[in-house]
């Protein structure tokens, strides 16, 4: 009889119906997937933007439409979009949600939980949605390494935790809540994960930092070189508990100096492509320094006059990952800047470097916290949402 039936289906109808089982099945067998998803537990994460194509690949794939229809995909499949549309398999679609049996491939890097693909004005924009603590998992190895000391890790998984659920809820009406990159957190998805990063997170599972009983914006850097920096240097808001410490235990590694040359030419044209009016760099002035020891400002000297940049304004014009920091010293000879810097990044709540050698001297992770953000007490986040 059951045969019967299925030689009467069309060969278009079968396949609907068997996604639609396959769907199903995929939930029931996936309720860690399922809870994972819930208001409370789940972060989103760009982790492709402005994409002109998006390759999808992944054991089972399966895919929803925004009106729920079922949409049968290959691995892989090629995404593209025209005129507020995606498009795949010349059929035109408002958004897709897409899951696997195991992980979605998104242009050769795997993720959990589900993904959607949105078209947007320049570009598809790709939104990994998954539990917080998995987005963790992910995230250490791209943030440190998960071989330092477990207390450092520790440490970077409630800090990275509490920045998490702080943009959560600052973005909340948002359709993703974090980018996948340094303008926020470095996130791989799985393909960095790890039983020593799986550890850290576990253990300081649901741990955030707090201060009078709220999230804090816990930023962290790279290499303070010294001194972590104030938050009201950088972004002109005065934080209590990011005000600045001494932090030699950074100092041991060698990535704490930097050095650089670039042409004058080439700092001139990206002062000019980030639309400042500016004639022929001809010097570059270090202006005053705040009481952390940074530049509150640089002069550029031109044949049209000086103009003058916040040490931010400066290192975002020609590069954070070129200009390491803003505590740094240049001289000009024939026509190339050279610089000589401490640190990496703008310095703001937890040295990572300093964390690390920190853990090395025994410290645990609340010390190593406590430290860095004084006055902040640990809780945990589920107690906070109640």
């Amino acid at each position: 009889m059951y045969h019967k039936v299925l030689r009467k289906l069309t060969s278009h109808t079968f396949y609907l119906t068997l996604c639609v089982i396959i769907i199903i099945l995929f939930l029931m067998q996936n309720d860690s997937t399922v809870s994972a998803f819930s208001a409370d537990s789940a972060i989103r994460v760009a982790i492709a933007k402005n994409e002109a194509s998006i390759t999808l690949e992944g054991d089972g794939l399966i895919a929803t439409a925004t009106n729920g229809q079922p949409v049968i995909l290959d691995s892989p499949s090629i995404v593209t979009q025209s005129r507020g549309w995606i498009i795949i398999n010349g059929i035109q679609y408002r958004s897709l949600t897409i899951a696997a049996a195991s992980h979605v491939i998104i242009n050769s890097k795997p993720y959990r939980g589900r993904v959607e693909i949105h078209p947007q004005e320049k570009g598809l924009l790709a939104v990994n949605e998954l539990s917080v603590e998995e987005y963790l998992v992910g995230l250490i190895n791209a943030e440190i390494s998960s071989a330092w000391p477990i207390e450092a890790v520790k440490a970077q998984a409630i800090i990275a935790r509490t920045y998490a659920l702080n943009r959560k809820n600052a973005r909340k009406d948002s359709l993703y809540h974090l980018e996948s990159s340094v303008i926020d957190q470095v996130y791989a998805g799985s393909e960095k994960e790890d039983n020593r990063a799986l550890r850290a997170v576990s253990e300081t599972s649901g741990q955030v930092l707090t201060y009078s009983g709220a999230i804090i914006q816990a930023f962290y850097h790279s290499n303070c070189g010294g001194k972590t920096e104030a938050a009201e240097n950088v972004w002109g808001a005065r934080l209590p508990y990011m005000t600045g410490v001494d932090c030699q235990y950074c100092l041991t590694n060698p990535s704490t100096l930097w050095d650089l040359k670039l042409p004058l030419k080439d700092i001139e044209s990206k002062v000019r492509a980030a639309g400042f009016k500016v004639g022929t760099l001809t010097d570059i002035r270090t202006g005053a320094r705040n009481n952390r020891g940074r530049l509150i400002n640089v002069i550029l000297v031109t044949t049209r006059g000086n103009i003058t940049l916040t040490g931010d304004q400066f290192r975002k014009t020609v590069g954070y990952g070129v200009v390491k920091s803003t505590n740094f010293m240049v001289r000009i000879n024939h026509g190339e800047a050279s610089f000589s810097g401490y640190g990496n990044g703008h310095g703001v709540g937890l040295c990572q470097w300093g964390a690390k050698q920190r853990a090395v001297d025994g410290f645990n992770y609340t010390e190593i916290l406590s430290y860095y953000y004084p006055g902040t007490e640990l809780k945990n986040s589920s107690e906070l949402a109640k």
